[in-house]
């Protein structure tokens, strides 16, 4: 029998301060003088905290583009091994001669002279290339165009980043603090400008900020715009799906699917119909793909000695995702309390990232501000941030030694432990959060009564299909856990 247990979301309460609740962040607080005390007062000065939270994701994003300073002087311009060496790649100003943009060619219509026929981006990152193109001026120096190309494109992505930093403080009203995580993450920083990730990465942070306030189709609208610009967003309408399912919220999800479809036919459209081949060319080359750098299937391919055709790695990857998703599907159901979304919407972008064909540094951007929402936890967010960064570092390494001809740098051992170490950071965050729907007593967002800020018409719902436990409700908190005891959503006194 289902659950009938309903909870009631508190309302008007202060600002969470993770000062006071977070020894990590705590400790960090001491380089700004410290913790929070009792008489601080919030709300009362012009530097609010998603402002300051934006301030600080653009200060990281800017030394991010200082990183990349020997790169943009010299190292993309001079020889392959130097920008490998001091970590500063990114796909952006090289794709601007590959990919035809310094000649003018239009993505999508006109065939390109390499080993790919078309771009093979979705349609939306295509425009946004197209566009930084169209400000690029012309001229005779091809060094200074693929420069300003780059510089053109950090603007627009700089404006990305911002987008994301406010989304996430705004999108748990009382936690805005948490959207810190994102700011300071140091993979954020070091990887907003490899590639255009950042594009869907914002756009999906709006979405879920349109769905926190109860906006069905506005947040299927901005998931589809997201799915046009890289595929993984479409995977958050399948954790909505279980959450909607399990909270009989069918009238809702239906809008949210609407707004999703409708948004991607409409971007997508014209190009399918105009130029039919271009639009083919990136699901025919995530398709075609080999196993590449990060993944797990590059990781037993080398181990092994045997090579991994692009078949068997689809198809396995395909078949291990569905496990995943069945596995999601059950603790979604059956949890003793319903998950909430950004908890299981980090799950399946999470299962997605570890079966890929490949894993690129920057489509860490893709997690972190789903980990930012789903555990706010300066520790264990960390720890999975020092493992990406590690990642970030070894892999340029492992690049420099096989192209270098005296083998300077990462050797494949090296490397080799690297790639394990981003799967086990990422199963370890992937696993204190299944810790926190199972037990959500533990849960740091759940700890002063509230059920699920992210959630919208599903915070404060009661459920009306569950399976296994959750037939039957708990009937009390975990007795050890410390800090107020939690009980279906009302936190005693």
């Amino acid at each position: 029998m289902p659950s009938l247990q309903k909870t009631t979301p508190p309302r008007d309460r202060a600002v969470v301060c993770p000062t006071r609740r977070d020894d990590v962040a705590a400790a960090g607080s001491e380089l700004i003088g410290g913790p929070a005390g009792r008489f601080a007062r919030f709300g009362t000065s012009a530097l609010t905290p998603v402002r300051v939270i934006a301030l600080v994701a653009i200060g990281m994003f800017a030394l991010g583009m200082v990183q990349k300073v020997p790169c943009y002087d010299w190292a993309w311009f001079r020889g392959t091994t130097s920008q490998y060496t001091h970590a500063c790649y990114s796909d952006i100003p090289h794709l601007f001669v590959g990919r035809g943009f310094s000649e003018g060619l239009i993505p999508y219509f006109d065939r390109l002279s390499g080993d790919i026929e078309f771009l093979e981006y979705p349609v939306l990152t295509g425009l946004f290339m197209e566009v930084a193109a169209l400000l690029t001026p012309d001229g005779a120096d091809l060094m200074h165009r693929e420069q300003t190309y780059w510089m053109i494109n950090s603007a627009m992505l700089l404006v990305c980043a911002a987008v994301l930093a406010v989304c996430v403080a705004r999108t748990h009203r009382r936690r805005p603090w948490d959207g810190l995580l994102v700011a300071l993450a140091p993979a954020f920083a070091l990887t907003a400008t490899i590639n255009w990730d950042l594009l869907a990465v914002a756009l999906t942070s709006v979405a879920v900020l349109m769905w926190s306030r109860g906006r069905s189709l506005a947040f299927g609208i901005f998931i589809g715009l997201a799915t046009a610009a890289k595929l993984y967003p479409v995977f958050l309408l399948g954790a909505l799906l279980l959450l909607c399912w399990r909270a009989g919220k069918w009238r809702e999800y239906g809008a949210a699917l609407l707004g999703a479809g409708g948004a991607w036919f409409a971007v997508n459209l014209p190009v399918m119909l105009l130029a039919p081949e271009g639009w083919k060319q990136f699901y025919t080359f995530s398709q075609e793909r080999n196993v590449d750098f990060g993944s797990v299937w590059l990781l037993l391919s080398q181990r092994t000695g045997e090579p991994i055709t692009p078949e068997t790695a689809n198809v396995s990857a395909a078949l291990l995702m569905l496990l995943a998703c069945g596995g999601i599907a059950a603790l979604a159901l059956t949890a003793p309390r319903r998950p909430r979304f950004v908890q299981l919407a980090f799950l399946v972008v999470a299962a997605f990232v570890l079966v890929n064909k490949v894993y690129s540094p920057q489509y860490v951007l893709w997690l972190i501000p789903l980990a930012a929402l789903a555990r706010p936890r300066w520790r264990d967010f960390l720890i999975w941030q020092a493992c990406e960064v590690m990642y970030f570092l070894s892999i340029w390494m492992y690049l420099a030694f096989t192209t270098s001809g005296n083998k300077q740098g990462l050797p494949t051992d090296g490397y080799h432990f690297a790639v394990v170490l981003h799967l086990l950071g990422t199963l370890f965050f992937c696993a204190v959060v299944v810790r926190d729907i199972l037990a959500p007593e533990r849960d740091v967002v759940r700890q002063d009564g509230s059920d699920d800020p992210s959630g919208g018409v599903l915070d404060g719902a009661e459920d009306v299909f569950v399976m296994g436990r959750a037939a039957h409700p708990a009937r009390h908190a975990a007795s050890m856990v410390e800090g107020p005891r939690v009980e279906w959503g009302m936190a005693r006194e």
